[in-house]
């Protein structure tokens, strides 16, 4: 798959990470054997990246599910598996919205820096086959002038059919940051604010409970559903219930 991106696109100046020692990554073997047991507890492909190294420090397993390709060798790849697996586009569109992400990631405050997620979907493929999927980093180990070192990743399917949703937020902050892939800028955004109702409706859409479904755990009316719905939609702004749990996703909701 041809692209004029290079693995050194992804490292911007914004995040130059120094001075880390063999008894830094002898304390982070213990991340390590964290993560490898929040792999054996989600559907999720995770792994760590090391900002010093310029590669990845730790794979999952199960990331050979969307790829294809073995852990091990996705760990020599390091950042060659975007090269290698991700469609010219959304390639162009990862080094943008990483380069993007530094520039507001370093003037947040440095205590609340490793409170933050960043979220987006992108395509990966498998062949001829392109899956859309979602991807969540969030700081693991600063250094002490607030740059990330190591970085957690989740990878899991989206949720939506269009590759951005950009979002980055801080849980329980009542606002969030949204990266506009038109405007090349970052817009903060208030955070909605879902009744329990709302909530649940939402959760049992996802778990593919039918309105009448959602009537009955909840003992509620049909009609009550239907305008717990449209609530729902206004607030997110979005059409049907597929955009809305795709909101809810990307912005930790439910």
């Amino acid at each position: 798959m041809y692209s004029n991106i290079k693995i050194g696109d992804f490292f911007s100046l914004h995040n130059s990470v120094e001075n880390i020692n063999e008894s830094d990554y002898e304390k982070a073997g213990l991340i390590i054997e964290a993560a490898r047991a929040f792999e054996r507890s989600t559907y999720q492909c995770v792994y760590i990246i090391d900002y010093f190294k310029k590669g990845f420090l730790y794979v999952s397993n199960n990331i050979a599910r969307l790829c294809g390709s073995e852990s091990d060798k996705i760990r020599e790849y390091g950042y060659r598996f975007y090269i290698d697996y991700v469609p010219p586009e959304d390639l162009k569109m990862l080094v943008e919205i990483n380069n993007m992400g530094f520039k507001l990631f370093n003037t947040l405050p440095i205590g609340e820096r490793k409170d933050y997620t960043i979220s987006y979907d992108f395509h990966i493929m498998r062949g001829r086959r392109k899956r859309l999927v979602n991807h969540k980093l969030t700081p693991l180990i600063l250094t002490k002038d607030g740059r990330i070192w190591l970085a957690i990743c989740t990878i899991s399917l989206a949720a939506g059919n269009e590759r951005g949703n950009v979002i980055m937020k801080k849980p329980n902050s009542g606002m969030f940051y949204q990266y506009s892939l038109y405007d090349h800028k970052w817009e903060k955004c208030k955070e909605i604010i879902l009744t329990d109702n709302e909530r649940e409706v939402l959760s049992l859409s996802a778990q593919g409970y039918t309105m009448n479904d959602i009537a009955d755990n909840l003992c509620k009316s049909i009609n009550t559903i239907k305008a717990c719905k449209r609530s729902i939609f206004q607030k997110m702004d979005v059409k049907n219930i597929v955009e809305a749990l795709t909101y809810a996703q990307n912005h930790q909701l439910i």
